[in-house]
């Protein structure tokens, strides 16, 4: 009997052993891509080994660390489903033994944990402590900047805590409800997390629909686009006239007019980038052209159209079904059933739009108005605007399985913390959701396919000089025949 004990003890010990390990390996993939992604952006400093250089630094590991949590988070649903078909379809195979549910349960707890320390630790320590400099009265230096981070960061503890408080007061005024605010590990984190999580599903209602509409616009600008009725012959004719004329104004422009040397040489930018485009689309092959395109087209298009289907099937599903709520729904467990109707195809395809959907999201948030600045350049990036980036990333990430299983997109469980958020149980916070998306991408993707007709019946009834169109080429210069700019 003491024999077994032991046995199952020593099995334990391995299995959590080895769960670690990959989880561990799995993680340090993703540190080390995020690594050379932010790099990539960060803007180039001086090598010289100051107080500043290794603020930067730490900022920089901690914004690394931020961006590998927020990739774990959005491939967290993906692994868990193609988990959960590989282990059904090949339930007794010694090769993927390591492939069970407590390593999925585990990644999910941790994905959970990690996200709250980087979202209310480690993000606001690294910009406290980048934009430090120490108490007046103390000595400057690194400890300085740490005591004054450490100061801020319980300042904003005591303010959060304040809010929390206030908010759950006007909410839920409960005595039970107000206690269990003092017990910040099992309720007050969880709770705040809630909140979090819920702002960054509104973020993303807002977000995906503009993205799925602007990914056309994306792929049209990253593709060679057909050439239909175009001579494109004559277009770099005019470009390169257009190119001359500019190059001889900026030569006959004296040195001490600065504004107008820099209109020009921005113009000059403008036009060879025109140029380049023009010069690429010539080189591109036949196949490139009339074959790549449309088939991306109707790719996004596919795409597009069956993730509003199934937003559509699970409003009708919330209405009839109190299991198509995405908490306390109580599924089968890891490996015992397959949660789509269509098997491994099924699950394939759910994967391809979760991963489509938050894609569609980051185009989305850079693409709004408020967030334009907030775009990163290739090696031309603070670590201010990096840290925000990265947290923005990783809310829009913590959010992205939650909002795949409250539209519907797919029926997996979600597990750990993510499943115990309690808005999720409210089923017109839920139905409203799904209605509101449907509806906003519905109208985005409308408003995306009749904006040409839009602007042709605008010039036939003699409005288009009121720029009624949003359209932001209207106020764009385009090149006529003779090489002058001409204003539309």
């Amino acid at each position: 009997m003491e024999a077994d004990e032991v046995t199952i003890r020593e099995q334990n010990f391995h299995s959590q052993v080895r769960e670690y390990t990959i989880c561990f390996l799995l993680f340090a993939v993703l540190y080390i891509v995020s690594y050379f992604i932010i790099t990539r952006y960060k803007r180039k400093a001086d090598e010289q080994e100051d107080e500043d250089a290794i603020v930067n630094r730490i900022s920089l590991f901690l914004s690394t660390f931020t961006l590998a949590v927020s990739a774990g988070a959005v491939l967290l649903l993906p692994f868990s489903i193609i988990s959960n078909e590989i282990l059904l379809s090949f339930p007794q195979n010694y090769y993927i033994q390591w492939l069970n549910g407590s390593l999925i349960h585990g990644l999910w707890n941790l994905a959970s944990l990690f996200s709250n320390l980087c979202l209310f630790v480690l993000m606001p320590f690294a910009f406290f402590f980048l934009e430090s400099e120490g108490f007046a009265g103390l000595k400057k230096g690194i400890r300085a900047r740490i005591l004054e981070t450490l100061v801020m960061l319980i300042l904003l503890a005591l303010l959060i805590l304040g809010i929390v408080w206030v908010a759950s007061a006007l909410i839920d005024n409960d005595a039970a409800s107000m206690e269990s605010l003092y017990d910040l590990w099992e309720f007050y984190l969880p709770y705040l997390y809630s909140c979090i999580s819920l702002m960054g599903c509104l973020l993303l209602l807002l977000c995906t629909p503009v993205g799925l509409s602007r990914m056309f616009t994306v792929m049209g600008q990253l593709l060679v686009k057909p050439t239909i009725l175009e001579d494109l012959d004559e277009q770099m004719y005019i470009i390169t006239l257009e190119e001359e004329a500019i190059q001889r104004k900026l030569n006959g422009v004296s040195s001490t007019v600065e504004y107008q040397t820099v209109e020009l040489e921005h113009e000059l930018e403008k036009v060879k980038s025109k140029k380049t485009n023009l010069e690429r689309r010539k080189k591109a092959s036949a196949w490139e052209r009339n074959l790549v395109y449309p088939a991306v087209m109707i790719l996004l298009l596919t795409e597009t159209s069956i993730s509003v289907l199934l937003v559509a099937l699970n409003i009708l599903y919330l209405l009839v079904d109190e299991t198509a709520m995405p908490k306390g729904s109580g599924g089968p467990g890891i490996g015992n059933a397959s949660l789509s109707t269509f098997g491994f195809v099924g699950a394939a395809l759910e994967i391809i739009l979760i991963f489509y959907l938050m894609v569609s999201s980051v185009v989305g948030f850079y693409s709004l108005r408020f967030f334009e600045n907030f775009t990163p350049r290739k090696d031309d990036t603070t670590m201010t605007k990096i840290i925000g980036n990265c947290v923005s990333i990783l809310v829009l990430s913590s959010a992205l399985p939650v909002m795949s299983r409250t539209l519907g997109i797919t029926r997996f469980d979600l597990l750990g913390d993510f499943g115990r958020f309690n808005w999720l149980g409210n089923f017109y916070i839920v139905l409203s959701y799904n209605l509101l998306f449907a509806i906003v991408t519905t109208l985005c993707l409308v408003r995306k396919f009749t904006s040409a007709v839009r602007e042709e019946l605008l010039k036939a009834i003699g409005l288009d000089k009121l720029n009624l169109s949003n359209n932001p080429r209207d106020s764009e210069t385009k090149p006529s025949a003779n090489g002058h700019q001409k204003t539309l």
